[in-house]
């Protein structure tokens, strides 16, 4: 089973920079700003490794703007964009079993983040709170 230093040592494998490790907590927050890593929350839960970047701050939304943030999670191979639980930020998140966490699952999961924010990188700052 993965424990924190072995996704601790992924992280560093992939080449990304920890801004931040709480290791009291199981929390690495990594950067790689030229593949739109910025705070991206790694986080040992149990038997659960949590990955979740705050995307941006959203207006209040109508349903045309959740509607669509759905069908931009089709496009996505690994997580999705959620709202957190006041509906005022967009974020992508995925979880992975720490059970058989191997390297490729990581990096496959923020390839899918940069790949969705390449894809729909514009899109999404439209729906912008001003």
């Amino acid at each position: 089973m993965a424990d924190f230093a072995t996704v601790k040592e992924y992280v560093l494998e992939l080449g990304f920079a920890i801004a931040e490790e709480i290791p009291e907590e199981e929390i690495i927050i990594i950067n790689d700003e030229e593949r739109g890593v910025q705070n991206l929350v790694v986080d040992c839960e149990d038997t659960v490794l949590v990955i979740e970047q705050l995307i941006l701050k959203v207006a209040a939304g109508a349903a045309e703007t959740y509607k669509r943030i759905l069908q931009m999670n089709r496009d996505l191979v690994f997580g999705a964009f959620v709202l957190n639980e006041e509906g005022d930020s967009l974020l992508y998140r995925n979880t992975l079993a720490l059970e058989n966490l191997d390297l490729n699952e990581l990096e496959s999961t923020i390839n899918s983040l940069s790949l969705g924010l390449v894809e729909h990188g514009e899109e999404l700052l439209g729906f912008a709170a001003q």
